[in-house]
Order: structure tokens, then sequence, then C-alpha cells
């Protein structure tokens, strides 16, 4: 096949998605296939102006520049050509091919679900609610479609005014190659990097400021946790920094001291975090795939999260579950009863807890790069030929 990939461009500084294009990309090189990359370069992005002005000038070259590029392109293009939109949020781009062969990857609705059903934690101002409906406009231009999860699917399904020629649900792989380590010696390493005496084990959190994460709720379900049971463990969140918010909830904990943040961390870093980890704490009230689930699975860290998919189809039977935490409701209800279950899974005897490690590392076997990749060229061959 001949397969261009159209990507994010590399000035947004995204991390996620070039590595889930990369996988793409190079997965499909190495099967043999012709392979080119299309993204727009930083004509605009690169003059010096303001952050503010940058992300506009940004957009001069993704919406403006580079559609004019694509359509030059098209003219020495093959038409058995597969044109392969790596994230929905590329909409944008997808009238530019919409006539010839071509196939989103969907990553998760969260944005486009603010924006046009409103959800409560994270209301989207007037800007933000344009810039969704192009997207929209977009990608509902697009025929084929290629899911994370069923519930990215249902999300899709739920905002398209059509029922498209293809749509698949294909579970993401990791990216990088998480394992079960010695914990004695990851906790060790851990400790000289950070200067803390993580020794005895400690709840991670991975994940960023984003409203879905729930950063808040995890502090929340700490701060009872440490309240009502007998646990002492430091509690450690890896990613972006705290925003204001959430600086704001930790310095007001009477567990302050034992409350620890990690940003920047190299990939060697963060898989010594979750081989070290007591548990991965990952109370999020929404997703599109959920990739610290599996990468503390694989890495033979328990996991505690929500109770909702996808989060559950992550996990399957391998996780420990937790209620969505509520909107304007009483959290410390929520907060007490989601650290009870903690609680219950850091109490694991021995033999119970070598068990669910390696019914988690049997679980994350689903998520493998060659079997994600397999499904998505059966899918990139089908296209070909019913188009």
């Amino acid at each position: 096949m001949n397969i261009i990939f159209f990507t994010h461009p590399r000035f947004l500084g995204h991390q996620s998605m070039p590595r889930f294009a990369n996988m793409l990309v190079n997965g499909m090189k190495k099967k043999g296939h012709q392979v080119e990359v299309w993204t727009p370069k930083p004509n605009f992005h690169k003059l010096p102006a303001t952050e503010t002005l940058k992300k506009w000038l940004g957009y001069i070259d993704q919406f403006i520049v580079f559609p004019i590029v694509v359509k030059q392109r098209l003219k020495s293009v093959d038409k058995n050509t597969l044109f392969v939109f790596t994230d929905n949020a590329l909409g944008p781009w997808v009238p530019l091919v919409s006539n010839m062969n071509h196939v989103i990857h969907c990553h998760d609705f969260l944005a486009q679900r603010s924006a046009f059903e409103g959800i409560d934690e994270n209301l989207t101002g007037f800007t933000g609610k344009l810039y969704q409906k192009i997207i929209k406009k977009g990608y509902t231009k697009g025929n084929n479609f290629i899911s994370v999860s069923k519930k990215t699917q249902s999300d899709l399904h739920k905002l398209l005014n059509f029922t498209p020629a293809v749509s698949e649900v294909v579970y993401n792989a990791m990216n990088r190659d998480f394992a079960p380590q010695k914990i004695d010696d990851t906790r060790i390493k851990v400790a000289k990097e950070t200067g803390i005496a993580f020794l005895d084990g400690y709840i991670l959190h991975v994940g960023g400021n984003q409203w879905y994460k729930n950063r808040i709720g995890v502090v929340e379900i700490y701060n009872e946790l440490r309240t009502h049971f007998n646990i002492t463990k430091p509690l450690l969140l890896v990613g972006t920094e705290p925003n204001n918010e959430l600086l704001n909830l930790i310095v007001s904990s009477p567990f302050q001291k034992d409350i620890h943040s990690l940003s920047e961390c190299s990939d060697e870093m963060v898989k010594n975090l979750y081989s070290g980890a007591s548990l991965l704490l990952f109370p999020s009230l929404d997703e599109g795939f959920g990739w610290p689930i599996a990468e503390a699975m694989a890495s033979g860290c328990l996991v505690v999260t929500t109770n909702e998919p996808p989060m559950t189809e992550v996990g399957g039977q391998a996780g420990f579950y937790i209620p969505k935490r509520p909107l304007n409701l009483n959290n410390s209800n929520w907060a007490l009863e989601s650290a009870g279950i903690v609680n219950d899974v850091l109490s694991l005897n021995p033999i119970t807890h070598k068990k669910n490690v390696l019914q988690g590392i049997e679980n994350v076997g689903r998520f493998k790069q060659k079997k994600m990749l397999e499904a998505v060229e059966e899918i990139y061959s089908k296209i070909i030929t019913k188009e």
C-alpha cells in the first residue's frame, strides 16, 4: 500500500499524539508499505511573537498555508493511495481528500462533547466552540473511522449524523516498553533521583491538569485515606506541574509534606515510578483510552480507577474500581468510599497481591503493538479494496 499520514505539527509540542503517529508510521514501514508523512511547517509560527500570538500564527500554518500545500501535492499522488489522519482533531484537513481512500483514527471526543453537549466540569467558551465546530465539520466529511476504545466509538456515533462506511475499534498499543522490575531497586532509584524517601512505597498518579484527569479527586481521596486509615505512604503526582487550584488544595492538606509532584520525567524514570509504586490511583472522569492504566499493569503495579468506560475497558478484570466523582455533591462521601477501596488494595496479603499483579500483566497482553498494527493494517487494506 501507498500510505500518507497526516500528523499534528511538531511545533504544537504534543507528546502522546506524536508517539501514536510514529508507531503507525514505523509499523507500516516495517511491514513493507510505502509511507509518507504530511504535516504543517512552522512558516509563521517560528516568527518572534508572544505565546498568544504564536498560537494564532500556528493556525495560519495549519489551516491556511498547509491546505494549499496539500492541494499542490495531491496533483501527483497515485489514486490508490490511502490517506490516514492520525487524530480526529485533524478534522479540518479531511475534506481535502474525502473523495479519496481515507481513514480517521479517533482518540477521544471530550472537547467535542464539551462544546456541543455541555460538560459541567469543562465549560467551553465561544472561540472554543467555534474551533470544535470547524473540527467536526471536517471529520464528518469522512467515511472510515478507527476508534481506540468502544467508548470513543460510541461518542463518535453520537456526534455523526450518518452511519459511517467503516467504524472499527482497535485498542491502543503501548508505545513504550513497560515490564515489572525489582520493586526495592526501583524505589532506591526513585529516591536517589528525587531526594525523597519512597522506600516503603507510594501512591502514584500519572496525568496532567486537564479537567477529566481529576487530580483534585486524587488529593481528596488521599486526604481521606490518611485521615481514616492506618496508611502513611506518600502521594506522588507525576506529569504537568500542579495548577493553582490543585496547588491550593495541596497546601491546605494536613498531609502536605507527604504530597509530592514531579514533572518532565524521562521515559526511564516513568518506568521506574510505575514499577516502584504501591498502586496507581487513576480516578479519571473520562478518557479516550487511559494509557496509564495499561502502563502501570504492564509494570506490575496494581490500579485503582473509575468504574466507567473506557477505564473499565482497559482495566478489565484486573482493575480495582471506585465510583465516578460526583459534581456539586458531597465529595467527602465519595472520597471516603474511594479511600476505603484504596486501603483494601494496599492491605492485600502477598499471595493475593501477586495474583492480581499477574492478572494485570495478562490483561495488557491485549495492547501489544504487533496485535494493534496487524488489526490496523487489515482495516487499511479493506478500505483500499472496498474503495
